[in-house]
């Protein structure tokens, strides 16, 4: 994947949960376009995915360990990324998929897991980025969402609970910040290639008692493309979202999925 000039050389950007999939892809589009990268993980592959990306794109790329949906981890993600990276001008907001499952199979704990990783994950990385930002005269935020922010996914209710609230979060912070130089935008996927959507493909054909050929095949067929985009499709997308190429986009969510989601 080339560069494409997107004006990102020398920005600082941080990029969470980023090891591998579509954060991996985000960091890697940012980093392609000489942007100076953090990323962090909680699975313990910040620091080899780091590597991995500078050493395709020639960026400086730092890794650290981090559980986004904890609160005390997040701020020692901060205390250590902002200072390897000289500041702030890019927060990319991003999480692995809250607990699948409809009503009936969610517990208290199951909410409570969904709403620290997808919601309150953005709302806190937000709040410790942002004396960064003042100190830069300005920033940007991208939030990573999903295809449930327009429509509803089957079994993955707290998705289409909690991610759409993040659309109210986005608009609201795009107000409010904007006379700041803050620009607050989201991103959602439709169906992508990654190990996510694998799982949740698997766990579809374990439910309905099809096999996996079957439901993927059904699920290509809704995309009018006629395929599933890739993940640096995504990254390229959201590399320009987070761009001075994108110096009037302000509260939206743009959505990457090959047409797909059908709402207006």
């Amino acid at each position: 994947m080339g560069a494409m000039d997107l004006r990102l050389a020398g920005k600082r950007a941080l990029v969470n949960a980023a090891s591998t999939g579509l954060g991996y892809a985000i960091a890697e589009a940012l980093a392609t376009e000489g942007a100076r990268v953090a990323i962090c993980s909680q699975d313990g592959n910040a620091v080899g995915a780091a590597e991995r990306l500078a050493a395709a794109t020639g960026a400086e790329v730092h890794g650290f360990d981090a559980d986004v949906a904890d609160l005390a981890s997040l701020e020692d993600l901060f205390a250590q990324a902002l200072p390897a990276l000289g500041g702030l001008d890019v927060l990319v907001n991003n999480a692995g998929g809250p607990p699948t499952g409809g009503f009936v199979d969610l517990d208290e704990a199951a909410w409570s897991r969904g709403y620290h990783l997808t919601m309150m994950s953005v709302v806190r990385a937000v709040r410790l980025a942002l004396p960064a930002f003042e100190a830069a005269g300005g920033g940007r935020v991208l939030t990573s969402l999903s295809s449930s922010v327009k429509t509803p996914i089957p079994n993955l209710l707290l998705s289409n609970v909690y991610r759409p609230a993040l659309v109210g979060l986005i608009k609201s912070l795009a107000i409010e910040f904007g006379p700041k130089n803050v620009q607050v935008l989201g991103i959602a996927p439709g169906r992508i290639t990654t190990d996510r959507t694998r799982q949740l493909d698997e766990a579809a054909a374990a439910r309905t008692g099809k096999t996996f050929e079957e439901v993927r095949a059904a699920s290509v067929a809704t995309i009018p493309m006629g395929r599933f985009g890739e993940p640096k499709e995504y990254g390229q997308i959201a590399a320009f979202l987070c761009s001075p190429a994108a110096a009037y986009v302000n509260g939206s969510v743009v959505l990457v999925d090959g047409g797909s989601i059908r709402a207006l």
